[in-house]
């Protein structure tokens, strides 16, 4: 037995750097062994717990709930900020078939499976289905971007759309059949009206305060650059608890606002770019901390054999199911299909959804807690740690010598479907001498690379235009290309 360490004001500090500082060390390494880092940030969690070498108890559902309620907050709205709309626009249909359709598929699925294999109710089975029917966004946007998978065609912005986008429609079928469980009276039908209010004011918050933030962050003179990623965080969290207040998805309304706003032209954009990527790995290891301290793992132990049952059959048969059902209107390949079903990554997301059913105090619980816990693991461990290998087998990923290491050539890649022009500045260009926020460029248009000296230089609106500059201009048209030609003759 190991002693107990209770978490006070006077060592949480201390605790939470020192798990903060393992974490981050531990995690450095790992991809060596082909470990994703999430799962190492829950293990130690794990370890630092009551029934693990450092002793610390921790058992409050409510404040687990609340970390990662921020904590997605600040991964989603990430995500969204660095989501493309020329990349995304493409693959809008399908993703958006993924995260709506194939979710209600896969909880529908694996809820009736549940209900076959277990003495679970019904209404039971298909709350822990749609606790794990989305795609964990933390997961999918640490492991393809940390690993930095090469694939093919707009297989890597479908897989991002989806998981970044799933989680709406988890959170609703979550609450609605919670709902059912608590009052077994209720009739499925009664789930639609929250389905669709929930999804349309989600939907008309995002745009409306992804327009509202941009005013905002355009307009309001703040004297120094550190506090526009601050004010960022202000407007992300009033997108969020507004649109919850007002009966909407708050986690579609900051999706869809970051969205919106990574594709605008904003001051100061790069700095708030890299403060949320920051932050997002930030709140990536708090919550899986968290989650691995809330976990009692001797309690886990008894559900092993029905959680590797309701996982394999997740992973293998419902997810798949979905994905095909899903994309049976839209041309694509097998392989591609294939590789969609197996990015299924369940991660934090269930983990936190599954602290619902225990704040209601429902009696099966503690189970789904357990279950759910252990089906996320499994996935990360076999999913997460076989998406290069599986996509290598599926033809699906760029060969290691074809991957692209040229930064036009890294460009043209995450962007096929931009135009893509290099710019040489002369000395009699108006352009020079000012700085790319007073351009007048049209929307849709960024200076992406500016080549001087034989250097590349990752610009931001308040870079200034030398003469002999190369500049690497990405667009939606070429149209906009030669708008572009013209803003900088007229400068």
């Amino acid at each position: 037995m190991f002693a107990t360490v209770n978490i006070t004001i006077e060592n949480i500090v201390l605790i939470g750097s020192l798990l903060l500082l393992i974490s981050i060390l531990v995690g450095k390494t790992s991809f060596k062994f082909g470990i994703p880092t999430l799962l190492l940030f829950l293990t130690i969690g794990m370890l630092a717990g009551s029934e693990g070498l450092g002793g610390i108890y921790f058992d409050n559902p409510q404040i687990a709930q609340f970390i990662g309620i921020v904590s997605l907050n600040f991964i989603l709205f990430s995500g969204g900020l660095d989501t493309s709309w020329s990349t995304v626009k493409p693959v809008l249909r399908v993703g958006l078939a993924l995260s709506t359709f194939g979710v209600l598929l896969t909880a529908l699925g694996l809820g009736y499976f549940v209900f076959l294999v277990t003495d679970f109710t019904i209404y039971e089975s298909l709350l822990l289905g749609a606790i794990v029917s989305s795609t964990d966004a933390a997961a999918v946007f640490s492991i393809l971007r940390g690993k930095n998978l090469a694939l093919k065609k707009n297989l890597r912005p479908t897989l991002e759309l989806e998981s970044g986008s799933n989680d709406p429609m988890a959170y609703v079928l979550t609450i609605a059949f919670l709902g059912m469980v608590v009052e077994p009276e209720k009739s499925l039908w009664s789930l639609l009206p929250l389905f669709f209010m929930q999804m349309a004011i989600g939907a008309g918050a995002g745009f409306l305060f992804g327009k509202i933030s941009k005013w905002v962050i355009n307009n309001i003179r703040l004297d120094f650059e550190g506090l526009y990623p601050v004010l960022v965080i202000a407007l992300m969290f009033i997108t969020y608890s507004t649109t919850d207040a007002i009966g909407g998805n708050g986690f579609l309304a900051i999706y869809l606002c970051s969205v919106y706003l990574g594709n605008q032209n904003l001051i100061h954009k790069k700095t708030i770019l890299g403060m949320f990527d920051g932050l997002a790995w930030l709140m990536q290891i708090v919550l899986f901390l968290t989650l691995g301290l809330l976990v009692f793992p001797s309690q886990i132990i008894p559900y092993i054999g029905i959680g590797l049952l309701i996982s394999i059959f997740l992973i293998f048969v419902a997810r798949p199911l979905a994905v095909f059902v899903s994309l049976l209107p839209f041309k694509m390949k097998l392989q591609r299909r294939f590789y969609i079903s197996w990015v299924g990554l369940r991660g934090a997301v269930p983990i936190v959804f599954a602290t619902y059913p225990l704040l209601a105090g429902i009696d099966k619980a503690n189970i789904i807690f357990n279950i759910v816990f252990f089906i996320s693991v499994s996935s990360v461990l076999l999913q997460g740690t076989t998406l290069g290998k599986v996509a290598s087998w599926l033809g699906v990923g760029l060969p290691e010598e074809k991957k692209l290491s040229h930064p036009t050539d890294v460009l043209k890649a995450n962007h096929p479907k931009a135009a893509m022009k290099e710019m040489l500045i002369s000395e009699a260009c108006p352009s020079v001498g000012k700085k790319i926020v007073d351009l007048k460029f049209p929307k849709n248009s960024i200076i992406a690379l500016i080549e001087r000296d034989g250097k590349y230089i990752m610009p931001n609106d308040t870079s200034v235009i030398h003469a002999d500059d190369k500049l690497v201009i990405l667009a939606d048209s070429g149209e906009n290309l030669e708008e572009v030609s013209m803003a900088l003759q007229k400068s």
